[in-house]
């Protein structure tokens, strides 16, 4: 059996849309109708007609595809797939906060789960959390930021923000240090570095530019430059390179692995549209809270 047919034969027939995110294996990428960012894909997902969302991903992501789609079944073709950084945040945790910080505005990154959301006002992304940040800030209450630590400290930095954070990370991100970058310059120094703002503080020093891995697939494009040092989990090198064929990317760390993203696989995608297994089940209240917190970051306006 070719897995590759089977898996489109079955998608048709379940009425599937098949999402991986960035860090997903090259082969998963490549059968995917959609390739991207955690929250992009589920809005992509949640504007097609498609009745079952198979998210190549991490929990926390197919938890978001279900919260924007909440009539479709969602399936994670490997369920132990987690986010070590979703899972240093729990929703006892934002209670404890709130009870501190009454007055405060609460700001959680997209790399949490659906209960944590439910505690939250508003969610943000990599991408958007400085303008968010900013325009908080504009109204003069206090911002309580979680999970991620260095997310909340390059938000800080660029828009002068005090924030109540939380002692969450990404150990992928972690991995990478100021020392990797240096010696990816060494080797490649007409290169631009790219760093992602999960990144540490010492990294994003070195780095060039500082940005989502959206915006990074942007740069590659859009910049003259034919050589990038890439400072994010190197799945996303297989996007770049097959995007921009002319140009050179190199991982800032071949360490940079999330052992979770790399959980779903072909075998198991296929399995998970053969039997419809592993889906993806939340509480109706938790549900209509998160995707509040969610859709206030999408209508968000200063």
């Amino acid at each position: 059996m070719d897995i590759v047919s089977e898996i489109k034969r079955l998608k048709a027939a379940r009425n599937a849309v098949i999402l991986a995110h960035n860090y997903q294996l090259p082969e998963v990428q490549d059968i995917a109708d959609f390739v991207g960012d955690s929250l992009g894909l589920s809005i992509q997902a949640a504007g097609t007609d498609a009745r079952t969302i198979v998210f190549c991903g991490v929990h926390f992501m197919a938890e978001t595809a279900k919260i924007l789609s909440p009539d479709k079944t969602v399936l994670l073709p490997d369920p132990a797939s987690g986010c070590p950084m979703a899972d240093m945040i729990t929703a006892a945790d934002m209670r404890d906060l709130r009870k501190k910080h009454r007055d405060a505005a609460f700001l959680c990154y997209v790399n949490t789960s659906a209960e944590v959301k439910a505690e939250c006002d508003l969610c943000c992304t990599s991408a958007n959390a400085v303008s968010m940040v900013r325009d908080l800030a504009k109204k003069g209450r206090e911002i309580v930021f979680v999970p991620d630590k260095h997310l909340a400290d390059h938000t800080a930095r660029l828009t002068g923000a005090e924030l109540v954070t939380w002692n969450g990370f990404c150990p992928t991100h972690a991995r990478i240090t100021a020392e990797d970058i240096h010696e990816a310059r060494r080797l490649h120094p007409g290169a631009v570095v790219l760093a992602h703002p999960e990144c540490t503080a010492e990294v994003r020093a070195v780095a060039d530019e500082i940005v989502s891995t959206e915006i990074m697939c942007l740069y590659a494009r859009d910049m003259r430059a034919e050589e990038f040092i890439v400072g994010t989990e190197v799945g996303i090198l297989h996007r770049l390179r097959k995007e921009n064929p002319g140009k050179r990317f190199y991982p800032a760390s071949e360490e940079a692995v999330c052992p979770n993203m790399k959980r779903n696989t072909l075998e198991k995608v296929l399995v998970s549209l053969q039997d419809m297994e592993h889906e993806i089940t939340l509480e109706r209240e938790v549900m209509h809270r998160a995707r509040k917190c969610i859709r206030r970051m999408l209508e968000y306006r200063a």
